[in-house]
């Protein structure tokens, strides 16, 4: 039975080599026959083995259409041509372990990441999911009736999907972590220590700065001088491993 990944890639924020990138580290973790379908307005130059298919429709509020609150288009249906459960996976993730087990994982169940910087709440993040297609349509219906109230009254697309979804679950813990709020090394040790990779890991995520070529090469992006007093990462070879 063939496993199915899907991402959205819109805008220019990640170029196709993150696309490209993510198919391959797909296809190496997994045992099993695996199809990646991309929903994009530009697939040019992606590799053979991705099925691109156009963004689905979503009325977003002006402010925010490059936002990732255009992530909430995947919860409608008809969705392509997909059924059954699919694993959802940003663009900005590096998988080091089997993605096998996050398909095995309480099957036709919403599963989802913990977000990280809300470990006492029931949040999920989205840079990692689970989700049976046609079964929660209910979440997308809610924001086209109500976007506009929607994204002014929650703080991201994340936390309006968490707090609407009737049945969620989390993963384990150690399967999907995040490289700044997980992996990173405390101040002022994140200026001695390499991030670590602990075994069990399966996905990390990059949320915010820094992004996976980026943490590679020990750069962190600030705008700030000042900030480079405490926002600093050591070249990390692991990503190079894993992330290509």
């Amino acid at each position: 039975m063939t496993q199915t990944v899907i991402c959205i890639k819109w805008g220019t924020l990640y170029g196709i080599d993150y696309l490209n990138r993510l198919a391959s580290m797909v296809q190496r973790n997994t045992k099993r026959p695996t199809r990646l379908v991309c929903f994009t307005d530009d697939g040019k130059g992606a590799d053979p083995s991705i099925e691109i298919a156009p963004l689905p429709p979503i009325n977003l509020p002006q402010l925010r259409k490059v936002s990732p609150w255009r992530k909430v288009s995947l919860w409608q249906f008809p969705l392509h041509d997909l059924t059954g459960d699919v694993l959802f996976l940003d663009l900005d993730i590096v998988i080091t372990g089997s993605i096998d087990e996050l398909f095995d994982y309480e099957p036709g169940r919403f599963c989802i990441a913990k977000n990280w910087t809300q470990p006492d709440g029931n949040i999920g993040n989205t840079s990692v999911y689970r989700f049976p297609v046609g079964k929660m349509t209910y979440i997308f219906d809610e924001f086209a009736r109500n976007g506009q109230t929607i994204v002014d009254t929650f703080p991201n697309s994340q936390t309006f999907i968490s707090t609407t979804a009737k049945e969620m679950t989390f993963f384990p813990p150690e399967w999907c972590v995040s490289f700044k709020h997980t992996l990173m090394p405390t101040w002022p040790l994140n200026f001695l220590v390499v991030p670590p990779l602990p075994h069990q890991t399966k996905v990390v995520a990059f949320t915010g700065n820094p992004n996976p070529h980026e943490a590679r090469d020990g750069i962190w992006p600030v705008n700030a001088a000042w900030k480079k007093l405490y926002k600093h990462v050591r070249p990390t070879p692991w990503i190079a491993e894993h992330w290509r």
